[in-house]
């Protein structure tokens, strides 16, 4: 067996570990379960990776996050580890594969859905699968106390009857105390399982709240300031959009993102956001998770989020690389309320979810007693007019739903074309003969898709337009007319959200929601409401060390850069020589941009320390500011 050093150095270019990953691995390596808490960008999956290349056979990781499984299977592979994920999108046949792979190939990785864990087809194949290990990402997900609960990681406990011998490594940026216990208790932890948690400290991370006359004002003021990438959060599709034009046409180069839009158009945000043709993405909270780019500078929340572990987990995008970055988040009292009324809307009574139950098995059509396992695609707008509806309370209602282990829902994923000939070979010629324009198309088809006469075979129609040198409408055009003459069966690509139906659906008299449990989970989410609001509200107490304290981490100490930090240490410099520092530094600047040491060097009559938080002072402030090589630079509105 190599040595995790060696491994980490082989594969990833390493010489050393970050804090505590060294201990989380060597605990799963010696078979034991673990509970390791990182924070965002603190590397949880070298955590469960380089154990997993220590061992033989393929380690199962369970993820909700499509767009974090294609990366890490993309990242493997060109660091020359084969590895496998099983999405939505993929057809029977394609699913079937890749089990056949990890079951009899030379495979490290699995990544697949907790969905996917209590299918008919896994099961089948997992006995002849070789699992040396399974990974929990985003584990606060299985505890009905955490803030995005899943009633589908509930059942990845199965896995244990299944491979009893296996270790399990859960992972997760954000947890409360009670939620670390309620995760441990789910998955049937060993007695020996260790808790790793590494601080919730990020020393080069700056928080700050401000109650702003004009949001739109503050955040072009903030976005000209702050150089490099930018990430703004807002509360709705519409504002993301909004806010996005009212930045370019203060000449900020900036584009929004949510989870309406297709999966073609997110990829090509994503990808010029992370390359910096795009420098800020305004967007919902739909945006960030499994995308890493360490050079984030700025996050702005544009409204209060509904929790501290949102707001940490989507905060905590800005500086992975460690240098400086700024986390800021807009307050207004009237939010206080609203949050509240979202409170009551997500928690519905007893009454209204039956009748949504009952209206969404009725649109679907699915009578009394079926349903089970299948899956329709499903429009929530479209759902709602049809039926009359609030279409926010349906989004909670059916949210609830969810918790209650009747739906799954996805968010809208791509899932490509498919075609299979309906024809035999010998008709298929004769076709050919009458049918001239269309042979090139079918020639194309049967060269590039093997298997396409036996089952249905993902095609990708911009593929098709170079090789058949016609437009990708005529491509279209040509497997419509194949569709037509009924030679094959074209079914064009779905980019809508997928409703998986868990169980059948229920008589009208046997309807069984556990009342008691979603009155908790109601007033556990108005707890969270409540740390937020207080969060938003501090006027002393360190950010950092709030929100270390709410996630059972005592060890921060005041991290000295927040807003209240800042503005304490002002007020004692204040009583000393704070304005005549200031105006000293001021007035360097206002002559030439200069560096910290030559501040130091320039005012020598004065201690750094005092220089230092006074810079720092200004800094928040915004009356200077820093260039990528930490030159300081007078804003050009500051009076001396």
């Amino acid at each position: 067996m190599e040595s995790s050093n060696t491994i980490l150095k082989k594969y990833w270019g390493h010489n050393t570990f970050r804090p505590l990953q060294e201990e989380i691995i060597n605990a799963v390596v010696a078979k034991k379960d673990v509970l390791a808490l990182l924070p965002t960008g603190g590397g949880k999956s070298i955590c469960f990776q380089v154990p997993a290349m220590m061992m033989d056979g393929i380690c199962l990781v369970i993820t909700p996050l499509i767009a974090l499984m294609k990366d890490q299977v993309e990242n493997l592979k060109k660091r020359g580890i084969n590895s496998l994920a099983i999405h939505t999108g993929m057809n029977f046949f394609e699913v079937k594969q890749t089990l056949q792979n990890a079951a009899y190939g030379n495979y490290k990785f699995l990544y697949l859905s907790p969905e996917r864990v209590e299918t008919k087809l896994f099961k089948e194949y997992l006995p002849a699968i070789n699992v040396s290990l399974i990974a929990i990402d985003e584990a606060h997900c299985i505890s009905q106390w955490g803030y995005d609960f899943r009633p589908s990681y509930l059942k990845i406990v199965n896995l244990r009857e299944e491979l009893p011998n296996v270790s399990i490594i859960a992972l997760t940026a954000s947890a409360t105390a009670e939620v670390q216990e309620d995760i441990s208790k789910q998955l049937l932890f060993s007695k020996n399982n260790e808790v790793f948690q590494q601080s919730f400290a990020r020393p080069n991370l700056s928080y700050s709240v401000l109650e702003p006359e004009s949001k739109q004002s503050k955040l072009i003021e903030i976005l000209k300031q702050n150089q490099g990438t930018s990430i703004v959060y807002c509360k709705s599709r519409k504002q993301t959009q909004q806010i996005t034009e009212w930045l370019i046409q203060n000449k900020i180069n900036a584009d929004f993102y949510h989870a309406g839009l297709s999966n073609e158009q997110r990829q090509l945000k994503q990808t010029q956001w992370i390359q910096n043709k795009i420098s800020t993405i305004v967007c919902t909270n739909a945006f960030g998770m499994g995308i890493d780019k360490p050079d984030v500078r700025t996050v702005v929340h544009y409204n209060l989020p509904e929790s501290l572990e949102n707001y940490y987990q989507e905060a905590g995008r800005a500086g992975r690389d460690e240098q400086k970055a700024t986390a800021i988040l807009f307050y207004e009292k009237k939010e206080k309320e609203a949050l509240y009324n979202i409170n009551e809307l997500r928690y519905p009574n007893i009454k209204s979810l039956k009748k949504l139950y009952i209206d969404i098995m009725n649109y679907l059509q699915m009578p009394a007693g079926s349903g089970e396992g299948i899956s329709i695609n499903f429009d929530i707008a479209t759902f709602s007019e049809q039926f009359k509806l609030n279409i926010l309370e349906v989004t909670y209602g059916l949210q609830a739903l969810i918790q209650e282990g009747l739906f799954y829902i996805s968010d809208a994923t791509f899932k490509p074309s498919t075609v299979v000939f309906n024809v035999t070979k010998e008709d298929l010629k004769t076709f050919e003969e009458t049918h001239s324009h269309l042979e090139p198309m079918i020639k194309c088809l049967l060269r590039n898709y093997e298997g396409i006469f036996d089952y249905p075979s993902s095609i990708y129609e911009s593929l098709l337009v170079n090789q058949l040198g016609v437009s990708i409408e005529g491509v279209k055009n040509q497997l419509l007319e194949l569709n037509k003459y009924s030679i094959i069966k074209y079914q064009l690509q779905a980019n809508k959200s997928q409703l998986l139906i868990l169980q059948n659906r229920m008589y009208q008299d046997d309807f069984k929601f556990d009342i008691q449990q979603i009155e908790k989970r109601k007033k556990n989410h108005s707890q969270k409401i409540k740390a937020i609001i207080e969060y938003a509200e501090l006027k002393q107490s360190c950010r950092a060390k709030t929100i270390a304290n709410y996630f059972n981490d005592s060890s921060t100490e005041k991290c000295g850069v927040c807003d209240n930090c800042l503005t304490s240490t002002s007020s004692a410099l204040n009583n000393k020589n704070f304005d005549e520092i200031s105006k000293l530094i001021l007035n360097l600047l206002s002559l030439q941009n200069l560096n910290i040491i030559a501040i130091e060097n320039s005012l020598h009559h004065i201690s750094k320390e005092k220089i230092k938080k006074t810079i720092e002072y200004l800094l928040a402030e915004e009356k200077i500011y820093a260039d990528k090589n930490g030159v300081f630079l007078k804003n050009k509105g500051t009076e001396i």
